[in-house]
């Protein structure tokens, strides 16, 4: 009901809207012309072709901005502890997580959504890719485990808050440095830097190793093929984890004392 709110809110102005929309399209497509530019001095990057590199891109910003487009408004969530204005979503019979997230619902970030699907296809379209029912599959699995994960780091981010009320651009790095991170393949990375968004804050299982299974890539050196598979199990661990992390801030808040 309240998203529905700033829905309704949101379309009374319409032209607005459409040029809010095409300008949140234009200005996120800018991350993908650099990797046009950079193609257009190299046959590769780190081994892997234009078509594979914008397959990543494309299934990494999907599910990044399917994530801010539900969960971006947390964002806020500092100056909300910081003010006391969390108080009014205390008071309403609704989870207080759904409320903060549909709070000043942000109808333009389907701009950064459809920029991420337009570059998706695109790369559908010219990847020379073997595809088998399994890869299929996954595909759609694949964005929507990565949506989730990206959701749970919000959340989680969203929970330290509570107690550094200064501290969104930390879960920013996470968020959207994590998904700059994953637009690139990771063989132009160092390996502990691979295994740490393997092990520590899992950002891999987004797109990099169900990826390059699609791709028929083998996995980064010491990570098991096997975890090509495993982004539900990891999306729903991490979701039950960001739940707890909620829970916890929120007990901890004690408003302004005003």
């Amino acid at each position: 009901m309240v998203a529905g709110m700033w829905i309704r809110s949101t379309m009374t102005y319409r032209t607005s809207f459409a040029l809010t929309l095409v300008t949140s399209f234009t200005v996120t497509f800018f991350d993908f012309v650099v990797i046009l530019l950079m193609f257009g001095q190299v046959q590769g990057l780190g081994g892997f072709s234009f078509a594979e590199v914008a397959f990543l891109y494309g299934t990494t910003s999907t599910s990044f901005g399917l994530a801010d487009l539900t969960m971006g408004s947390l964002q806020r969530m500092g100056k909300r502890v910081r003010d006391g204005s969390l108080d009014m979503f205390l008071m309403r019979p609704a989870p207080v997580l759904a409320q903060v997230a549909a709070d000043k619902f942000a109808l333009r970030r389907l701009g950064r959504v459809a920029q991420g699907v337009f570059v998706l296809v695109w790369a559908l379209l010219i990847l020379p890719v073997e595809w088998t029912v399994l890869k299929v599959l996954l595909l759609p699995v694949m964005v929507v485990c990565g949506a989730l994960i990206f959701s749970a780091v919000m959340v989680v981010g969203a929970s330290a808050l509570f107690w550094a009320q200064d501290a969104a651009e930390v879960t920013s790095s996470f968020t959207y440095g994590g998904n700059t991170l994953l637009q690139y393949p990771p063989a132009i990375f160092a390996q502990d830097l691979v295994r740490g968004v393997v092990y520590v804050v899992p950002l891999a299982f987004v797109n990099w190793l169900p990826g390059l299974y699609v791709l028929g890539r083998e996995a980064p050196s010491g990570v098991p093929a096997w975890t090509a598979f495993g982004s539900p199990l990891v999306a729903a661990v991490c979701c039950g984890l960001a739940g707890l992390a909620w829970r916890a801030g929120l007990r901890s808040y004690r408003s302004t004392g005003s």
